[in-house]
């Protein structure tokens, strides 16, 4: 990734299949397509390969990470060998480098997803990567070749495309990967507040991959680094929250390792570049366990609308046949609503806190009885009972910590 920042299809046969909830259908009798079984839950410069790169690697396993991407510490065919074989023993899935090798010569691995190809791509250069990503498709079925896309912040002639829209919907269509994926650092400073901007990001993301019937991934920002502060544990929970709310099947930290060079002086990564843990670590591990949980639930929704409100607007901002018909009991509350349709006919509700300061605890109506409404737990992934949180007062009362996401599940519409 550039100074910029400032800032799975496996396919059996012809048979339909699923991907993050959207059904397609395979374009070959042969599977080549890539199909993601798991929430991607990753970052960008892997550790240093070598001495002591086992433990390195029970460290990510530690911190409830799913996905390694390469390319910085393991960069040439033998640590990247390494790389997969500690994967594999560590339950993690991987997008490693292709360090010089030819298509046909790439490794293979249960816990290999694909292959870097290029990080923020002009227009210009998508031709060549359609030859690259066939490639891929051809001698490694199953696999996929990575690209990782500018944010909206871009400018045209790095875009190569006049709207950043129309860079998106190109690459999707010209490029034909198997997931689309951004890294979109929002300022999160009373002063310097770009995260609309963000939403903004994630929602053309969004649509192209749901008119792709593919996945999309996105970074955020994990350190200090240019005009951008440390951020906390609620405004890393508030963009990860924010990223799924838009129906995002990868979450992906910038960064673990932190990189050296002129661009951070600071460091304060989630390890340092001396390979001790910052709070980072822990904080990371917490947000992580409760998206691990909710993963399997996730991967098993299609995205339908995204609706931020404020609760003084909530009468006026909830559309008709919306499963949330009521949110009230704080008027300064601002919430994201991610809204999905489950792959069994239920509906989906994502409610988010999109406060990343304070704490909210709002009356929430929704357009079927509590009782028949079902929460994903951020503990065990199964499906509770809602409970109510302050059961004393009348109507249904749900707390949410600051920038945090509470997953529903709701019978399909009455």
């Amino acid at each position: 990734m550039t100074h910029v920042r400032r800032a799975a299809r496996l396919a059996a046969g012809l048979a339909a299949i699923v991907v993050g909830g959207s059904s397609m259908k395979a374009t070959a009798q042969v599977p080549t397509r890539f199909v993601q079984d798991r929430m991607a839950i990753g970052f960008w410069v892997d550790p240093p390969a070598g001495d002591g790169m086992e433990e390195r690697y029970r460290e990510i396993a530690a911190a409830n990470f799913t996905l390694v991407i390469g390319g910085f510490g393991a960069r040439t065919p033998e640590t990247v060998r390494q790389q997969l074989a500690l994967c594999e023993k560590y339950d993690l899935r991987a997008v490693v480098a292709r360090a010089g090798l030819k298509s046909a010569e790439l490794p293979e691995s249960p816990a290999c997803w694909g292959y870097m190809l290029r990080d923020e791509p002009s227009a210009a250069g998508f031709a060549e990567l359609r030859t690259q990503v066939d490639e891929i498709r051809a001698v490694r079925p199953g696999r996929f070749g990575y690209v990782n896309l500018f944010p909206n912040y871009a400018n045209a002639k790095q875009l190569g495309t006049a709207t950043y829209e129309e860079h998106v919907a190109r690459f999707a269509d010209e490029v034909d990967t198997d997931v689309l994926s951004m890294d979109h650092y929002p300022m999160m400073q009373p002063k310097a507040d770009s995260r609309s901007a963000y939403c903004d990001n994630l929602d053309v993301l969004r649509r192209q991959a749901l008119r792709k019937g593919v996945p999309f991934w996105n970074f955020f920002n994990c350190m200090p680094f240019g005009p951008h502060f440390d951020p906390t544990e609620d405004s890393l929970r508030w963009q990860i929250f924010t990223s799924l709310a838009y129906g995002a099947k990868g979450v992906l930290y910038f960064c673990y390792w932190t990189p050296r060079g002129g661009e951070f002086p600071k460091g304060g990564a989630i390890i340092t570049a001396e390979g001790r843990k910052t709070r980072h670590y822990d904080q990371a591990r917490r947000l992580n366990a409760a998206v691990k949980a909710l993963g399997p639930t996730l991967m098993q929704l299609t995205s339908t609308d995204v609706i931020r409100l404020a609760t003084a607007a909530a009468a006026e901002r909830l559309p008709a046949g919306t499963p949330v018909t009521a949110i009230s009991g704080t008027p300064h509350g601002e919430y994201l609503l991610g809204l999905f349709r489950h792959q069994d006919g239920r509906r989906a509700v994502l409610l988010c806190n999109y406060d990343y300061h304070y704490t909210t605890w709002p009356t929430v109506e929704f357009d079927v009885e509590a009782g028949l409404v079902r929460e994903v737990s951020q503990e065990t992934g199964e499906e509770t009972a809602v409970g109510d949180d302050s059961p004393d007062m009348p109507g249904l009362q749900l707390s949410l910590d600051a920038g945090a996401g509470r997953l529903f599940l709701l019978p399909p519409r009455p």
